[in-house]
C-alpha cells in the first residue's frame, strides 16, 4: 500500500484591491433641466468691452423739442405698423435729463417689453436725425401713468360697495351693465 501523501492545501491568494482618491470613469454631468445644477452655478460677470470708436462719434446737441417731435412721429408711424405696440407705448414719457441722458418713463413692467423691442429703431433714428450717438437711456416706472378701462359694470360695483341696497336691486332685477 502506497503511502498517502498529504494533500497539498493550496495557498490563499490574496487579492488586493486598489482605491483611488477620484472616480476612475467620466464625472456625472447634470442634466440641463436640472434645478439643484441651475441653482449651484456660479454666473460669471460677462466682460464689458468698452468701445473706443463711440467716444469718436459726433455728439451735437439736441433739444428736448427734437426729443419730443421726433417721439410723436415715431407714434404715429407705430399707429400704421403696429397698433398693439402703439397702443402699450403711447402713454411713455421721454425727457432729456442731461446732454447724453435720455429719461424713459413708462407704467408697467409688461408695457416696457414692448418698448424694448421697438426701442432700438427709435433711438437709431433719432441720433441720425440730431448727429448725437453717445445717447444713453435710463428707464423709471411711474404706476400712476396707467391708464384703466371703466366699464359701466365697474362703475356700478364702485356705487354698489357705496350703497348695499345698489346690489339687492341688482340681484332682484338681474340688470345687465354690458
Amino acid at each position: 500500500m502506497p503511502k498517502e501523501t498529504p494533500k497539498e492545501i493550496p495557498e490563499e491568494i490574496k487579492k488586493v484591491v486598489l482605491k483611488t482618491s477620484e472616480p476612475i470613469g467620466l464625472p456625472k454631468k447634470p442634466s440641463q433641466f436640472s434645478i439643484s445644477a441651475a441653482l449651484t452655478k456660479s454666473e460669471e460677470a460677462p466682460e464689458k468691452i468698452i468701445d473706443s470708436t463711440k467716444k469718436d462719434l459726433p455728439s451735437q446737441h439736441f433739444s428736448e423739442t427734437d426729443l419730443q417731435n421726433e417721439w410723436k412721429k415715431f407714434l404715429l408711424e407705430l399707429q400704421e405698423k403696429d397698433i398693439i405696440v402703439y397702443n402699450a407705448i403711447n402713454s411713455f414719457k421721454l425727457k432729456k435729463k442731461e446732454e447724453n441722458i435720455v429719461v424713459v418713463t413708462y407704467p408697467s413692467e409688461s408695457a416696457k417689453v414692448e418698448f424694448d423691442k421697438i426701442r432700438s429703431d427709435f433711438f437709431n433714428h433719432f441720433m441720425h436725425k440730431v448727429n448725437h450717438f453717445n445717447i444713453s437711456v435710463e428707464f423709471s416706472v411711474d404706476i400712476t401713468m396707467k391708464k384703466e378701462i371703466i366699464t359701466k359694470r365697474k362703475i356700478f360695483d364702485k356705487f354698489a360697495e357705496i350703497n348695499p341696497v345698489l346690489k339687492e336691486l341688482d340681484d332682484l332685477f338681474k340688470l345687465d351693465f354690458n
